[in-house]
């Protein structure tokens, strides 16, 4: 049996109003229900796509989603900004319901939707602990019993008889998450709130639930940080415009979502003519492409190049730079390319594992003569994501530096 069984679910917003905005939409939606038809309103409802505004006030928030997630795996949901991540886990705490479709919980549900979920203001840290244990139907004795640990893994002691309402943001955080994982829920629901903690925090969050999972419960984890959901996810889903796009293990939908150009991400360039390649009357592009194609740092990469020289079968001197996301170059390498069949030319660089940093990256290519007269440069022809590759529990953020060479020490 799953612990989480979603169904066909949709959720539907009307722009700038609260419910439908109007009795008259009330009243017709409540008559078509009554007649047993569809909801009319539906019926106009467009995808959820901020870049595009067609003038009309019903948007799909999520459209069509189907998932099920088995007890005890740490399951990843992942997306771009707007994509419907934080709708589906409102949908999954009941916060709010479905316009349609069903979904199916089996066990207590503990959420960490945002800063402050489910903290009275006025109340103080220990009061907080035992009404979050209460919602989650845990008698009193239960929660004393839990009380000392969750107060311990917070780190807040010294203000737990304080109204949170006086809390900064990260004790906020801290004392919510502790109380989420430590009172033992079935299904534990994480959002993005984990990115307010510290380095310290991070570390402690991210084993507790490798822990929490370890001990047969379920974990939903939504986050932007790939490396963290690599780490910790067996599974996960993919959402783009409130609309599942891929499913399956989480090395799967990560390389859907670092290749996809959806993301704005280009790791292969190729054309099989030389008539239709990008170039000039003397060079024309090939093939560009970084291999793997969704890189992590203590991978060897591969920058494949291959290109036609139209006017003459001699050498050419091929350099590109490699730039970082604010376009600094970060270094360049250079390397002359004897022809070969069809006057094609093709070479291949290889970037050792453990040199470059987190972040995304692009390729600008430059072709010169021997004798170093310029032939054609193309910039960002490729870009490419590259990822933190880790398993353990460390900080997941972008360490300072255009390159994050593994040294030797002594």
């Amino acid at each position: 049996m799953e612990a989480i069984k979603v169904e066909h679910i949709y959720k539907q917003y009307r722009l700038g109003q609260v419910n439908t905005g109007t009795l008259s939409h009330d009243l017709n939606r409540w008559w078509s229900k009554l007649i047993g038809k569809e909801d009319p309103y539906q019926k106009i409802t467009e995808t959820n796509d901020r870049t595009k505004n067609n003038g009309n006030d019903y948007v799909w928030a999520l459209e069509d989603i189907n998932f099920s997630v088995p007890h005890g795996e740490v399951f990843g949901i992942i997306g771009k900004n707007g994509a419907g991540k934080s709708t589906l886990l409102k949908l999954l705490s009941k916060v709010t319901s479905p316009s349609k479709g069903t979904i199916t919980l089996h066990g207590r549900v503990a959420s960490l939707l945002e800063v402050g979920t489910g903290f009275h203001p006025e109340l103080t840290g220990r009061e907080n602990i035992f009404l979050n244990g209460a919602i989650l139907g845990m008698t009193k004795a239960e929660i004393r019993a839990k009380f000392d640990e969750i107060v311990a893994f917070s780190g807040v002691e010294k203000y737990i008889d304080t109204p949170v309402k006086r809390y900064s943001s990260g004790m906020y955080v801290r004392l919510a998450f502790a109380v989420a994982a430590h009172l033992e829920p079935e299904i534990l629901i994480i959002d993005e709130v984990l990115a307010v903690g510290d380095a310290e925090f991070q570390k402690k969050c991210l084993g507790k639930m490798k822990e929490v999972s370890g001990q047969g419960r379920t974990v939903i984890f939504v986050s932007h940080n790939m490396a963290a959901v690599r780490a910790l996810c067996q599974k996960g889903i993919l959402l783009h415009h409130g609309k599942l796009i891929s499913s399956g293990t989480s090395e799967e939908i990560l390389s859907k979502y670092i290749n996809s150009s959806i993301e704005g991400i280009k790791p292969r360039v190729d054309f099989l003519t030389s008539d239709e390649a990008i170039g000039n009357q003397i060079i024309r592009i090939k093939t560009v492409e970084i291999s793997p194609t969704h890189t992590y740092i203590d991978e060897e990469i591969r920058l494949k190049f291959s290109f036609w020289n139209l006017q003459s079968e001699q050498e050419v001197f091929l350099a590109f730079d490699l730039l970082d996301v604010q376009e600094q170059v970060v270094f360049g390498s250079a390397h002359v390319i004897s022809p070969n069949l069809d006057r094609v030319y093709s070479a291949t660089c290889i970037i050792p594992a453990n040199l470059m940093n987190h972040g995304r990256h692009s390729i600008n290519l430059y072709f010169h003569t021997s004798g170093m007269a310029p032939l054609y440069h193309i910039q960002s022809i490729i870009t490419f994501e590259i990822l933190e590759n880790t398993r353990a529990f460390n900080y997941f953020g972008k360490i300072n530096g255009a390159v994050r060479p593994k040294l030797e020490w002594e």
